[in-house]
């Protein structure tokens, strides 16, 4: 008899929404998720949160996202960060809705719909051990307009990061598509076995430039003409070489050209992946093909030459890909941050390739080159 009544009292709840009157007296359905744990990442002097948080609205009449806050969880209220109006708008996605809605419907998320919140939260003291998120929303229109107050789960936040040696030598590297709030990288959701991860959380594009921000002397649509091709990929620190793939040919440079049909297999081109221990993966792509010197099971150590730099799969012209992620999936892991030891910033970009402007080198300890950075590493 009890167990009838649980079941009984577990239908009203769902049903209840179905009464105008009622439905007023309940919180909007709505899940609230962060699918990767955010860690502290540093860059260009500055500390933050880099992760996402999936809204999804299980009801069937739409509700509008107003204001979404990250606010620590110890207790204490502080609020981080606060995304409203127009800075929420272009700070969320809306997977799966095509064409996607104008900017000013974005946030009006219909029944059964989701969006993807992007944060990428600045620190101004150390980083609390766990957040919340406080979400508001409103529904219905006109004068029934009703606003609700949701705060999800908490989250906890992760401090330990690692530190790895450079995946290049020289200088003149340009960091592009680099850690940005903003960058193609950042939004790269892809499902792989049925789960949505961002492996190139924090990847970059590695491409090599001269003084004058040249990429290339000679035929533009050589790869031998490119600074980057055939130099030397490194290993950023001793582990196992888990994963590889070679043979795929080099692509033509240009935006259109590829060698082969991109798919999961091929969209890397050749490429490396190493455990470097404590659940972290070093990912290198689009490499040379027959220029790959290592093989699954070798160890490596820091430094080592792993193969050479190319334009393999889904590329545009020689460069190095690299990024840290938690599994061996290339696109089905989700991305980590990291510092490097050490680098020299000589300088930034405007925009991927142009406006760029050279300055005094200067040493950075313990940060991760941030988007359309140009460095140096050790040679």
């Amino acid at each position: 008899m009890h167990r009838a009544l649980c079941i009984a009292a577990a239908g009203l709840v769902y049903a209840m929404p179905r009464v105008a009157g009622a439905q007023a007296q309940l919180p909007p359905f709505v899940e609230m998720r962060v699918p990767k744990a955010p860690t502290v990442g540093t860059g260009n002097g500055t500390s933050f949160l880099v992760h996402e948080l999936h809204v999804t609205n299980l009801q069937p009449a739409p509700l509008t996202l107003a204001k979404l806050e990250a606010v620590s969880g110890e207790g204490d209220g502080r609020v981080l960060l606060t995304l409203a109006d127009s800075a929420l708008v272009r700070a969320l996605s809306r997977p799966g809705v095509s064409p996607p809605p104008p900017f000013d419907e974005r946030a009006r998320i219909g029944g059964g719909l989701r969006a993807v919140v992007f944060f990428w939260v600045p620190l101004d003291r150390p980083a609390p051990a766990s957040l919340r998120h406080r979400l508001t929303v409103t529904r219905g229109t006109g004068d029934s307009v009703q606003s609700a107050v949701l705060t999800g789960a908490a989250t906890t936040v992760t401090r330990d990061i690692a530190v790895i040696g450079p995946p290049l030598r020289g200088e003149g590297w340009l960091a592009a598509n680099g850690p940005d709030p903003n960058t193609g990288h950042r939004r790269a959701i892809v499902p792989v076995d049925g789960t949505p991860a961002i492996a190139q959380r924090f990847a970059i594009d590695y491409v090599k430039m001269n003084e004058s921000g040249r990429r290339f002397i000679g035929d533009s649509l050589r790869n031998e003409s490119y600074f980057a091709e055939g130099v030397d990929a490194l290993a950023v620190a001793d582990g196992i070489v888990v994963v590889v793939k070679d043979s795929i040919p080099e692509n033509i440079p240009g935006p259109a050209s590829r060698a082969v049909p991109i798919t999961l297999e091929t969209v890397g081109g050749n490429f490396v992946i190493i455990d470097i221990g404590q659940g972290r993966y070093a990912f290198y792509a689009h490499l040379k093909p027959g220029s790959l010197r290592v093989r699954p099971g070798d160890r490596v150590r820091k430094g080592q030459v792993i193969g050479l730099v190319g334009n393999s799969g889904n590329s545009t012209e020689p460069h190095l890909h690299f990024h840290l992620a938690d599994g061996t999936s290339p696109l089905g892991s989700e991305g980590m941050p990291y510092v490097h030891e050490t680098f020299q910033l000589l300088g930034r970009c405007a925009r991927v390739f142009s406006e760029c402007a050279r300055k005094p080198p200067e040493i950075r300890r313990r940060e991760m080159p941030m988007g359309n950075m140009v460095v140096a590493f050790p040679d």
